[in-house]
């Protein structure tokens, strides 16, 4: 009986529903593995299909698809000396339909074992689509009992403490755990509880890769039965590294030491925001992008992150004044697009203004002038970039901030108009703290400048939508600074309104961001896609009906 046990880690990109470009992915690899000396291959949860499938695995072709492509690479592990490879896959027993991880030796499939702990809160809706698994059981390779953890099975102490009366010697944790910010302590946390009531050492294989409104960061890990972390695999990055294990007494001891890339809080909300948008942008084939550079910190900030990610070339920034526009706005644009090199047009919307007013003219005769002709100004913008996408191929980028979004203020079909948002889950505050820490800092892996790429005038000047003489935004919402804190209890805490006031703001305040924050939720629906990077974001996260009668600022008499 072997005393070691060299396990080859494959924190890998998937694609949802690209089986067969997954399973190459997976194949190459485990080709690396093999030439490495490693014994067993370990991939991410569901590392064959993607993660989530969300109803795609409802379709009975896709699973028999998966279930051909299991098979098939089980074939590869045929043949003398050839490692072990674990993957996960969509699996029918009967009728019912499991998240399931599946040992490749020896050209079969040796061992299948489901997942037992469905999640089914947040941004998980597993319980929908998937059967739990029943029965935990080890897994016996090579002369090593192992335990294996599906991804929220770690979260639960009885199906490691079942694997532990079995004599498991080690626990394996193949996972698609999405990124927030500050996930990745809570992660270690529930780690080293199942690492405490078991003694055993652990290993925890995530995946790298974004997916719609969901990042995963990647950042596996081994933590040895001592609750220490000998080997901490990179962030943002695919990655694959081998470690070798001997056996001591009842489990097994990480002979390999590692610590890699793990960025700061700031970095690593960036991160986020970069991994988002290259895997929508590349996944699905557009060209490029191309948004609005209006000389305001949103725009300037999604142009240097769409830059950083996809290179100057393929970032095109118009921007598009109106009589409101100042100067100053036209300058700190200009400057902003130079600095990133981008390519940067004007076209004004003033003739398209003044046509819309002779159109409406009639119709709006003795009305007084109000957010009806800001926002034909806002949506002349959308049509022009959507005209220019249409054109071109480049997808359009929206800019709108969480904050914004919250509260609507933006306007549908107008700045609101694009395909992606890399901003949508970002605060305000977290907007002018990002855009200082690029300007003094250039991302792992950004194909972007070093420097100044965001001029200091757009982050030091009062925010404005220049749809009207002299507009701030602070004319119609709190100073953002006392904006994000309401928000931040209202949606991401969800507290009352009595609770927020209690944190110093005032009543009025407070119950007029609550009843925004219920009536722009019709907006939300309508809003493209954009990366999580907090506890709770719109769309897969939070999910309010629009129309609501519920206010709890009217059950408070403060």
């Amino acid at each position: 009986m072997s005393e070691t046990l060299s396990i080859y880690i494959a924190q890998l990109n998937a694609t949802v529903g690209a089986i067969e470009a997954n399973a190459e992915r997976i194949r190459a690899a485990y080709g690396r593995a093999t030439d490495a000396g490693a014994d067993l291959v370990l991939t991410p949860e569901l590392s064959l299909t993607g993660y989530p499938l969300e109803d795609l695995v409802l379709k009975p072709f896709f699973v028999r698809m998966a279930r051909e492509a299991v098979e098939e690479l089980a074939g590869v592990t045929a043949g003398e000396g050839k490692p072990g490879l674990i993957i996960g896959a969509p699996w029918y027993e009967g009728k019912a339909l499991h998240n399931a991880i599946f040992l490749l030796e020896g050209g079969a499939i040796k061992a299948i074992r489901y997942k037992q702990e469905l999640p089914n809160y947040g941004v998980f809706d597993e319980k929908r689509v998937f059967i739990s698994g029943t029965k935990p059981e080890i897994i016996e390779f090579r002369g090593f009992k192992l335990g294996a953890l599906i991804c929220e099975d770690m979260w639960f102490p009885s199906v490691a403490k079942a694997f532990k009366e079995q004599g498991a010697e080690i626990i394996l944790v193949p996972t698609c755990s999405p990124f927030e910010a500050d996930k990745h302590p809570e992660r270690q946390v529930h780690a080293r509880n199942r690492v405490d009531e078991t003694g055993l050492p652990l290993v925890f294989c995530n995946e790298i890769c974004g997916q719609d409104e969901l990042v995963f960061d990647g950042s596996s890990f081994v933590m040895a039965a001592d609750g220490s972390v000998p080997v901490q695999m990179d962030a943002w990055a695919e990655q694959e590294l081998m470690t070798v294990w001997r056996r001591e007494g009842d489990h097994l001891v990480c002979e390999t030491t590692y610590q890699g890339y793990q960025p700061d809080r700031m970095e690593t909300m960036y991160q986020a925001m970069m991994l988002g948008l290259k895997d929508y942008i590349t996944k699905n084939r557009f060209p490029g992008v191309v948004l609005g550079l209006s000389g305001g910190i949103d725009s300037a900030l999604s142009a240097a992150v769409a830059v950083d990610v996809l290179g100057a070339d393929k970032v095109h920034c118009i921007m598009m004044p109106s009589k409101y526009t100042s100067g100053e706005s036209v300058s700190d644009a200009e400057k902003c697009a130079k600095a990133l090199g981008c390519r940067y047009d004007t076209i004004t919307i003033k003739p398209g203004v003044d046509a819309f007013g002779e159109m409406l003219g009639p119709i709006f005769e003795g009305t007084t002038p109000d957010t009806t002709e800001e926002n034909i100004q806002s949506r002349l913008r959308g049509l022009i970039l959507m005209s220019i996408s249409n054109k071109f191929g480049a997808m359009v980028l929206t800019t709108g901030n969480k904050s914004e979004v919250s509260v609507g203020y933006a306007t549908l079909y107008g700045d609101m108009c694009g395909g992606y948002n890399v901003l949508k889950d970002v605060y305000k505050m977290d907007v002018f703290a990002l855009s200082r820490w690029r300007n003094e800092n250039v991302p792992l892996g950004a194909a972007g400048p070093s420097g100044e790429v965001i001029p200091e005038n757009i982050i030091t000047k009062p925010p404005t939508a220049e749809l009207r003489e002299e507009q701030k935004d602070e004319d119609s919402l709190p100073p953002y600074d006392k904006l994000d804190d309401m928000l931040r209890c209202l949606v991401d805490e969800e507290m009352s309104v009595a609770e927020v006031v209690a944190r110093g703001h005032e009543f009025s305040d407070v119950a007029r961001i609550e009843h925004l924050l219920y009536i722009a939720e019709y907006k939300r629906r309508q809003a493209a896609p954009g990366v999580k990077i907090t506890r709770k974001n719109f769309g897969r996260d939070r999910r309010y009906p629009i129309t609501n009668g519920f206010r709890s600022a009217r059950k408070h008499n403060i």
